[in-house]
């Protein structure tokens, strides 16, 4: 199995498991094609806000699954924030250290950054595979405002 980086030609195969993945009970909005797409093109661009990756088989090439980053500061630890958006294994791949491999990887690319994600406190195996990975709950709760 391989990471590498998202390219145009994912977008099919990226979108089709955004869907499960934003109707399942990990995701707590279900997310819209038009969103979808922005995500996917954000992360396909030159843009420094965003990165996509996906995870390969390297023997058939076929998609297992997928991850996106965003960039920002955090002035509230005065550094590069990489927030971990999305990460997705399909069933087949999950419990075969790709995630691992992935938290690894965001590790070593940018090891002065605070890494951060959100996980919904009922999906307990991912909450404990973050734990596991360094990562501690916020003493605090998120709130967001949509855009005009």
């Amino acid at each position: 199995m391989n990471l590498r980086h998202m390219e145009e030609r994912d977008r099919a195969k990226v979108l089709e498991m955004m869907r499960v993945f934003y109707s399942s009970g990990a995701v707590m909005t279900n997310g819209s094609e038009e969103i979808f797409n922005s995500d996917i093109s954000e992360c396909v661009s030159d843009s420094p806000f965003a990165e996509g990756f996906v995870f390969t088989d390297t023997y058939r090439g076929s998609l297992l699954g997928y991850a996106m980053l965003a960039h920002s500061f955090s002035t509230e630890y005065g550094i590069h924030c990489v927030w971990i958006e999305d990460i997705y294994l399909k069933e087949e791949a999950r419990g075969k250290g790709l995630a691992s491999e992935f938290f690894d990887h965001v590790r070593s690319a940018y090891p002065e950054a605070l890494h951060r994600l959100e996980a919904e406190h009922e999906n307990l195996h991912a909450v404990e595979v973050y734990k596991s990975q360094g990562f501690e709950e916020m003493p605090y709760t998120e709130l967001y405002r949509k855009p005009l």
